[in-house]
């Protein structure tokens, strides 16, 4: 189909970042992120658009989509990686820090889908990828908020997906087991999990969504899960 136009939310590290670079090569890829200083090494390491956005402003996400559809024409997948981790006992959380997880795991979330699906099916096709967790799959005692938030959106995108009825425009969430990315460190806390995959592995399945053709099999909804031997 040669070189399409992706957009990659949360494009700046971990799992985001690793999906970006497969795209770069091949592709046209925006990446948003909102650390402006990542977002502009990124988009100098990869040669693609690196745009400044923070998925808990409305606005900012509507523009974002705005200056990506401006620049392109078309969006052929988008791939939803931004996330703020929130591990610890309830408790121990500060109101400040459950807030920042539901604004971008919820809202963001949310956001994101909204003007996605709004250029999808303007221009009648594409695909939308979010990347969940593992986690909501079997509960962790560990993570209350984290797995709270993230639930959210596989609940999201399974009534989305619902709702499409067309396979032209596929939405797809995808699970992930534990990675060693920056999602702990951003939050001040430390990959605790011995058993893990690495971003580079779990962002070729992330790709291969993202690329399936308008008339590829009826695939939206699909839930692909990744346990990397932790279930």
């Amino acid at each position: 189909m040669g070189a399409r136009t992706f957009v990659v939310v949360g494009g700046t590290s971990g799992l985001g970042l690793a999906v970006a670079r497969l795209l770069a090569h091949d592709h046209r890829v925006a990446v948003l992120g909102d650390v402006a200083d990542e977002v502009a090494t990124v988009s100098g390491e990869l040669g693609c658009t690196g745009l400044v956005c923070d998925t808990s402003a409305y606005e900012q996400v509507r523009d974002s989509f705005a200056r990506v559809v401006d620049r392109y024409g078309a969006i052929d997948g988008v791939a939803t990686c931004a996330s703020v981790w929130a591990g610890g006992d309830l408790a121990d959380l500060t109101p400040a820090h459950i807030r920042r997880a539901v604004e971008v795991n919820a809202l963001g979330t949310t956001y994101v889908c909204k003007e996605a699906l709004h250029q999808l099916r303007r221009q009648g096709y594409g695909n939308l990828v979010y990347v969940g967790a593992m986690a909501v799959v079997k509960p962790r005692p560990g993570i209350p908020v984290y797995r709270a938030t993230k639930s959210y959106g596989t609940s999201l995108i399974e009534s989305l997906a619902e709702a499409q009825h067309s396979n032209r425009i596929k939405v797809m969430q995808l699970h992930p087991g534990p990675m060693p990315t920056r999602l702990q460190e951003r939050a001040g806390a430390e990959f605790l999990d011995e058993v893990y995959a690495q971003p580079e592995q779990v962002a070729t399945e992330v790709v291969r969504l993202l690329q399936l053709a308008p008339d590829d099999l009826y695939v939206s909804g699909e839930r692909v899960l990744r346990a990397d031997g932790r279930w």
